[in-house]
């Protein structure tokens, strides 16, 4: 069982950085691959970023691809999303999610078992 908090969402003017982070609880952190989604308001939920639960393994979708970095500290129990050159469309629900798996990532819904709360971004233009 793993439990997920997000936190270090905020309001931000477009083109600045944002870092998000994820703390799990658990006692197998390492063995859990790692997921970052979004929601904006109206659509549906899509894959951001993935890494596997070793580190060395990391996907992301092509609108961020360049801009976020997704990386895991195992020994924190913790995920971090960092954004750069946030656009408005950046604007969502940003929500950490978790499976089993070590050495793979993974980029559909379904493929996660858990789901933090969320937590929100806006980025004005």
């Amino acid at each position: 069982q793993v439990q997920l908090v997000e936190s270090g969402g905020g309001l931000v003017q477009a083109g600045v950085s944002l870092r998000l982070f994820c703390a799990a609880s658990g006692r197998t952190f390492s063995s859990y691959a790692l997921g970052w989604f979004r929601q904006a308001p109206g659509k549906e939920r899509e894959f951001v970023a993935g890494i596997s639960g070793s580190g060395g393994s990391t996907a992301y979708a092509d609108s961020v691809k360049g801009r976020f970095t997704i990386s895991r500290v195992n020994a924190e129990k913790t995920v971090y999303l960092q954004m750069n050159s946030l656009k408005p469309e950046d604007t969502a629900v940003y929500y950490c999610a978790a499976r089993t798996g070590k050495y793979g990532y993974y980029r559909k819904i379904n493929d996660y078992n858990y789901w933090g709360q969320g937590t929100q971004v806006t980025v004005s233009s």
